[in-house]
């Protein structure tokens, strides 16, 4: 299996913690995790894929082991800039892209950005249709529609050890919950220090601005049109399978998959099956 390095590099002055593995000369599938997590949610996906593709995963500024610099702007603009920052300083000029969770929002946004680098899309419960939220969104849903000082410190609540434990067992129960690792919530409220604690509440707070940019997601879906796989986890509270099926408003040709026992970290509980899609699916459309 080949092998992945850890590397460190400075994106635009911010000390940038990322994995890569695959020839240097192969197609690149870019990675953004999401939240609460790093790139370590695609420590098991990297060397499945690394014959062929090269694999680049990036912490973002404020999580896993990058750095946490003052006046960087967190915000979903502010990641997608980072992320385009990151593809150049790598030398990745088009790629594949993976979505999911808050990556998805930051890997759109620089899909809208640089519309001819994007070769693909992997989609795995990413929610872009308001008219599909679960009801997970229902506390950020209060705090929309009623933004005072006490429902945001409510919010505040998630951002916990125990509120991370809930956010990566999120839909997995059972057996399947069992293979899920401690080492996720344990890891990542370890690299949570009251800085990035701040950090991680203005950008959920945030996801109502983001909220408004669902109808550009879906209009540069139809005008582009790029192919799409959809892997899912229909338990997840927060996108369930209609949040899924709604993508192929805009992109009918999109090939869907559902995990009926998945929840939001497939890549924990269904790796094996979502690898052999993974392979099928760039094996046709991203080669070099």
């Amino acid at each position: 299996m080949p092998n992945v390095l850890h590397r460190i590099a400075l994106i635009d002055g911010i000390e940038t913690f990322y994995r890569e593995a695959g020839p240097a000369d192969a197609p690149v599938l870019l990675l953004p995790h999401g939240y609460p997590c790093s790139s370590y949610e695609f420590r098991n996906l990297i060397p499945r894929l690394a014959d062929r593709w090269r694999l680049l995963a990036p912490d973002f500024p404020g999580c896993g082991y990058s750095g946490t610099p003052e006046g960087f702007a967190y915000d979903f603009d502010g990641y997608a800039r980072f992320l385009e920052q990151f593809a150049e300083a790598t030398g990745a000029q088009r790629f594949a892209l993976y979505l999911h969770d808050f990556g998805s929002q930051i890997g759109l946004r620089l899909a809208i950005r640089r519309p001819a680098r994007i070769a693909a899309l992997i989609v795995q419960n990413g929610d872009i249709y308001e008219d599909q939220l679960g009801p997970g969104y229902d506390p950020l849903k209060t705090y929309w529609a009623n933004p005072t000082p006490a429902e945001k410190a409510k919010l505040a609540e998630a951002i916990t050890l125990e509120g991370y434990r809930h956010e990566f067992l999120n839909g997995s129960e059972g057996n399947v919950g069992a293979r899920i690792p401690p080492d996720l919530w344990t890891l990542h409220w370890a690299l949570t220090d009251e800085r990035r604690r701040a950090i991680a509440l203005e950008v959920i707070a945030g996801l109502k601005e983001n909220r408004d940019w669902f109808p550009r997601y879906q209009a540069w879906l139809r005008e582009h049109r790029p192919p799409t796989l959809i892997l899912w986890g229909p338990n997840d509270s927060y996108m369930p399978a209609g949040a899924a099926r709604a993508y192929l408003r805009d992109l009918p040709d999109a090939e869907v998959h559902l995990f009926e026992d998945g929840g939001h970290w497939l890549l924990e509980t269904h790796l094996d099956q979502a690898v052999e899609r993974i392979r099928d699916f760039l094996g046709r459309v991203h080669t070099a």
